[in-house]
């Protein structure tokens, strides 16, 4: 085989893996992924065993873990505990891990990844993930 035609074949095959890398980095849906609030996501009624990022804080004492099921259940409000006021509507979530952020406890401002699953005494969101967000360090000054 001649240089020229070794050199075409390997440009070939470096612009072959340039374009499939390319093409697979440009999937929205593998770089960027939205969280939906509790109020939007509620509103959503084709939620249901679809897959789903929710946005919400923690229940105040609502954490429960159950060691032998290795479980944590918890609830998720839309507005923050620390804000005052009535939870409203909440979300129970089940975590099929005892592993939880280190972030995580009541209040704690959290994305919940999974999917809502109807029971027989209410749809429980199962998630797949939980992120606590870091707690903002700047506060307004109280006057």
């Amino acid at each position: 085989m001649s240089k020229g035609a070794q050199i075409a074949i390997g440009a070939t095959v470096i612009a072959a893996l340039f374009g499939w890398y390319g093409a697979t980095s440009l999937d929205a849906s593998a770089s960027f992924t939205y969280y939906a609030s509790l109020d939007e996501f509620r509103a959503d009624a084709a939620n249901s065993g679809a897959h789903a990022r929710v946005h919400g804080y923690v229940v105040n004492e609502s954490i429960r873990r159950d060691v032998d099921a290795k479980e944590v259940w918890f609830r998720v409000q839309n507005e923050p505990p620390h804000a005052g006021g009535e939870p409203g509507a909440t979300l129970e979530v089940v975590l099929a891990s005892l592993e939880t952020p280190d972030l995580f406890k009541d209040g704690a401002e959290v994305v919940v990844e999974g999917r809502l699953v109807p029971g027989a005494s209410g749809a429980t969101f199962e998630a797949s993930k939980v992120l606590a967000k870091c707690p903002s360090k700047f506060e307004a000054k109280q006057t």
